[in-house]
């Protein structure tokens, strides 16, 4: 991307990213890093320090660690304007609906839906008591497109959560926070060669067959190639700044046509 971002436009803000020191995650970060925020984020794994980066090591897909990365944040930044739940993901097998056990189900919906709620229970009440902030859930297209063969329970989580998004947005509007969704489709990440093998040692044939599983079943890309992660982040940062402020309660696709349905 060549687009020139406003070094202050972000200044003053306290942003917290879940998932943010890879893929999407990372960009969004740097995103915000750009645009002059003060931003804070977790992971599973204690990594090396990211400049001008509150690091907390934290599981988000339990209860306790919810707790830890959301106390750091009211206690190291005194509060948080702008929440972006990047984190997400799939680590259940191909084989269709019978491969998924209730261990790889309840999985699923730790990270891709209940370590969003979690957070937004323990941080949008100080958002609520300011009268302000701006909240931006990550879905996926595969909330209505799904892959059965691997991404049934990815999808039907992404789908709650775009559903959770959009009712917790009808309570919160009145109170001054805002709430969005984007919803990206095929995104160029570390994790995209990761959900690939996946589905090959499953199938069986090379990458490229698997690649191709996955673009049939998403009937194509219509711009020819998936979105770079820097291009989702923008996305993330204009429903997140004041460029959007009557925005609410929406939806941003970046699928690059890919959804083929109004």
């Amino acid at each position: 991307m060549n687009s020139r971002i406003d070094p202050a436009e972000f200044a003053g803000k306290r942003v917290l990213i879940s998932g943010g020191t890879k893929g999407l995650g990372r960009a969004t970060v740097d995103r915000f890093l750009a645009g002059g925020a003060r931003v804070i984020t977790s992971a599973r794994g204690q990594l090396e320090p990211i400049d001008g980066v509150e690091f907390v090591q934290a599981d988000l897909t339990t209860a306790e660690g919810g707790d830890t990365l959301a106390k750091a944040a009211l206690d190291r930044l005194g509060g948080i304007d702008i929440l972006a739940h990047v984190l997400g993901g799939s680590t259940a097998p191909g084989g269709g609906f019978v491969a998924l056990t209730d261990d790889l189900w309840l999985s699923e919906l730790n990270l891709n839906l209940l370590a969003a709620a979690r957070l937004d229970r323990l941080l949008i009440p100080q958002m609520v008591e300011r009268g302000s902030g701006a909240v931006v859930h990550v879905t996926s297209i595969q909330s209505v497109l799904p892959l059965p063969d691997a991404t049934t329970a990815y999808a039907s989580a992404k789908a709650a959560l775009r559903t959770y998004s959009k009712s917790i947005s009808k309570e919160l509007g009145p109170k001054g926070v805002r709430v969005n969704t984007v919803s990206p489709g095929w995104i160029m990440t570390e994790g995209t060669d990761v959900f690939l093998k996946r589905l090959q040692d499953a199938n069986g044939g090379t990458l490229e067959d698997a690649r191709k599983l996955v673009l049939d079943g998403l009937g194509g890309i219509a711009i020819g190639r998936g979105a770079e992660p820097s291009e989702v982040a923008e996305a993330i940062a204009f429903l997140s700044s004041d460029r959007a402020a009557s925005i609410h309660g929406a939806e941003l696709v970046v699928d690059g046509g890919t959804v083929p349905t109004v």
